[in-house]
């Protein structure tokens, strides 16, 4: 017996284990098979039939959420049940994992240019071989907007029929736009010329950082390029179902973004830390701060980790050992050791993103522009995916209103 044969066995089951999971009695195990809802394998001379665990795992869960539907069918849009499959990126059991590969770990040594080819198409295509774009008018024409107001400008030019090239709308034609957009979305959000240099190299030269600093945003960049569905990744998704370009799937998932309840947290987070550290009593100015904002759009906590979010571990991680360098680093840490204890929470990214924005000096708002950079990785990968399914999404409404009268 083959190893590979050893190994496809080891995550096979048996038809006992396959109805026990999936709550059934044999015959309906059989009955799942003869109507093609699930498939079986002849395993040995008795070709007894043996059941893949991912396929009797998936039919599990789309048994579990019928059951669930109705009044349960609401939570799925706030943190409840799945509303499509993807194979892009899914959280388990604390982790990260990009196409079955951990994030903290890939941040050891990726760019995010390595991500989005896995998040693209398993790594198979190298997209990142072409010369720079050229330089949108658009990007010339807004110097003093924000990052993303200039970045949601230029996407939405690029969605513009008249454009030139035609606007991306096949999987593949979007996968091929994908490195053009994000060294575009990069310019739009530093206010430089489009670049062909690693897009984590662009941001250090852009605020100066220096070798450790560069090393700590590739990192960053690689940890924030995909979250599951999050809101902007469902707004890039619907948009992209409707048959939309690419540019205009990216100008819904910044628009998404400017929220305060999604890339705002950063912000906020900053905001809390910049009142710790100019406060007489850091653990009062704390508590005050988080009476007036919820501490998981700022910084602490997330209801997909409850035993910490393992992006912000890893990069607060890094910063621990810089203590030493810039002056107010240590102070920040203290800062979020405060508001930890406090909050009786653990951080998340966005206090992370906001640790590094304050301690090195970067521009007001680069916490934001990293995450956009980062996610904008993706968000293509989604819209792709969406592209290829064909299908449209257009959930249905629980109406709650008046009903008809006479």
């Amino acid at each position: 017996m083959t190893n590979a044969t050893m190994a496809a066995m080891n995550n096979d089951l048996s038809a006992t284990e396959a109805a026990r999971l999936l709550g059934v009695s044999l015959p309906t195990l059989y009955s799942y098979v003869s109507r093609g809802l699930l498939v079986s394998v002849s395993h040995g001379a008795a070709r007894r039939k043996r059941y893949p665990q991912e396929e009797v795992l998936r039919l599990a869960a789309r048994k579990n959420d019928a059951r669930r539907g109705g009044q349960a069918a609401v939570t799925a849009m706030h943190w409840g049940l799945p509303v499509l499959e993807t194979q892009i990126s899914h959280i388990l059991e604390g982790r990260l994992l990009y196409r079955g590969c951990d994030a903290t770990l890939l941040a050891q040594h990726a760019s995010l240019e390595t991500a989005a080819s896995l998040l693209w198409d398993d790594g198979a295509i190298d997209y990142f071989h072409q010369d720079a774009p050229p330089l949108p008018p658009q990007l010339a024409s807004a110097p003093d907007a924000t990052p993303l107001t200039r970045a949601m400008v230029a996407m939405v030019a690029m969605a513009m029929p008249a454009s030139t090239p035609a606007p991306a709308t096949t999987p593949a034609s979007m996968l091929q736009a994908g490195p053009a957009l994000m060294r575009t979305l990069a310019a739009a959000l530093l206010q430089t010329a489009p670049s062909a240099l690693p897009l984590h190299q662009q941001l250090a030269l852009a605020w100066q950082a220096d070798a450790e600093q560069t090393e700590l945003l590739r990192a960053a960049l690689v940890l924030l390029a995909d979250h599951e569905l999050n809101a902007s990744t469902f707004a890039v998704r619907c948009v992209a179902s409707t048959g939309a370009s690419l540019p205009a799937a990216l100008g819904a998932g910044l628009a998404a973004l400017s929220g305060d309840r999604h890339g705002g947290g950063s912000a906020a987070a900053r905001r809390m830390l910049t009142q710790a550290l100019a406060a007489s009593d850091a653990r009062d100015a704390v508590g005050a701060y988080y009476m007036s904002i919820a501490p998981e759009f700022a910084g602490f906590g997330h209801p997909l980790y409850p035993h910490g979010d393992p992006r912000a571990a890893y990069l607060l991680g890094i910063l621990a050992t810089l203590a030493h360098e810039p002056p107010r680093l240590q102070a920040i840490l203290a800062a979020c050791a405060t508001a930890e204890e406090l909050l009786d929470a653990r951080p998340n990214a966005d206090l992370a993103l906001a640790a590094m924005e304050l301690a090195f000096g970067w521009p007001e708002g680069a916490g934001m522009s990293v995450f956009a950079l980062a996610r904008s990785a993706g968000w293509i990968a989604h819209a792709a995916e969406q592209a290829a399914s064909a299908a449209l999404i257009r959930p249905r409404a629980r109406y709650i209103g008046r009903h008809l009268r006479d």
